[in-house]
């Protein structure tokens, strides 16, 4: 199942402050709810997890963060997310392109998952997927 969400996120820091918090993979993936670093294998590239409630259903993802593209003039970046579940055969892939502006930025998040979060329904999955990125563009401000 694949999907695609837009959102938008406010901030008061300046946008070349706000661009280094995005790039800084170790402050960014646990700004996921359930997400963490377990492994850094470079700048800009880290191993990572995320423990992921869908309803009664939980799933730990385990996978890769990197940032693929960066634009710094025009505060642009793009992560690629590459897991597999824990146990399982299903797989949450994402890339996620961050554009900054002052006072905020956009994220556009383009994702691709299988197995069993893909087995409880394209209005389940974009439900959760929703609330995951908004809760974690009110903690883009803060990081």
């Amino acid at each position: 199942m694949a999907t695609e969400l837009d959102h938008t996120f406010t901030t008061d820091k300046p946008i070349d402050e706000s661009y280094a918090s995005i790039l800084d993979l170790e402050r960014l993936v646990p700004a996921v709810e359930g997400g963490s670093v377990t492994e850094v294998v470079d700048p800009d590239k880290v191993k990572a997890e995320i423990l992921m409630r869908m309803g009664a259903m939980s799933m730990k993802l385990i996978g890769t963060v990197e940032v693929t593209e960066k634009d710094d003039a025009a505060h642009r970046a793009v992560l690629r997310v590459r897991s597999r579940e824990s146990g399982g055969t299903g797989h949450a892939n994402a890339e996620v392109t961050f554009q900054l502006k002052d006072g905020g930025g956009d994220i556009h998040t383009n994702a691709q998952i299988t197995g069993k979060a893909a087995s409880m329904g394209e209005g389940v999955v974009v439900g959760v997927l929703d609330a995951l990125i908004k809760d974690f563009t009110t903690k883009l401000g803060q990081i």
